[in-house]
């Protein structure tokens, strides 16, 4: 009886927790906490120093989200496979380079394991995809829970920094936002929401719609579909936040809002 008192009681105080976090986010449009403070893991010196020398994004942050930064990339690396195409050898600066990327992306998220992906396959180069027979640079496939890339051309995407284009970023902002629309944790409810909050915005305003089309900011790729919209837009918020705060501090506002994004500077 004691034993029966106690889980009605833990779950009254459980659901009383979410009740008041669900009022939280409906307010605030953010998470009441996102980082948990206790066993963290760290990567070994090779890995750190691939991350500290190599990821732009890990020296924009304060040393106590560093601390975080790394144990998530620690914990990303671990619950992937990450798996080598045609002959080529996996290595660190591999898991860490994707690895972060998926952490950046997801930094402002609590949950940010992104459960979509289980493997990553990586190529050398451009690869034949069945899928939709072609040839690709990445692709996301959500059926098979696998993320697909070229090495080369991620790897080109982190040496330029400003030009908006970034192959890992692209494809781990699409499995993310198919996470977040089969989520229903709080991150993936406001990654959604901030989503359909932006289409309705542009649906319904025409002025800043041809806006947008005619400045070029965002290159032609990013009208083929609300996904690939979304997709260029993460990538254009993460290379030059400055630029796109200036020239469409709206649209900034809301990618910023829907990733959680309070850090480094954005």
């Amino acid at each position: 009886m004691g034993i029966f008192i106690f889980l009605i009681a833990a779950m009254l105080v459980f659901y009383g927790l979410k009740t008041i976090e669900l009022a939280y986010v409906l307010k605030h449009k953010r998470p009441y906490f996102v980082y948990y403070p206790i066993f963290l893991k760290k990567l070994n010196p090779k890995q750190k120093a691939i991350l500290q020398e190599q990821f732009h994004f890990f020296k924009k942050l304060s040393p106590k989200h560093q601390v975080y930064f790394e144990h998530r990339v620690s914990v990303f690396i671990n619950s992937k496979m990450f798996i080598g195409r045609e002959n080529l050898v996996v290595t660190d600066e591999m898991k860490v380079l994707i690895a972060a990327t998926g952490v950046m992306l997801t930094f402002g998220f609590r949950n940010y394991s992104i459960g979509l992906i289980e493997r990553i396959f990586i190529y050398p180069d451009i690869f034949y995809s069945p899928q939709n027979a072609s040839y690709h640079k990445g692709e996301f496939n959500p059926r098979l829970k696998s993320l697909v890339l070229s090495w080369k051309h991620f790897i080109k995407g982190f040496k330029y920094h400003d030009d908006n284009v970034n192959l890992g970023i692209h494809e781990f902002a699409h499995a993310i936002h198919l996470n977040s629309l089969k989520k229903r944790d709080v991150s993936a409810t406001i990654f959604s929401d901030g989503f359909q909050g932006l289409m309705d915005l542009l649906t319904k305003d025409e002025a800043l719609r041809k806006t947008l089309i005619a400045s070029d900011y965002f290159r032609a790729y990013a009208y083929t579909n609300p996904y690939e919209f979304v997709a260029v837009i993460i990538e254009t918020f993460i290379e030059t936040p400055q630029d796109f705060k200036l020239q469409f501090p709206e649209i900034y506002n809301r990618t910023r809002q829907m990733l959680n994004f309070r850090f480094a500077g954005y």
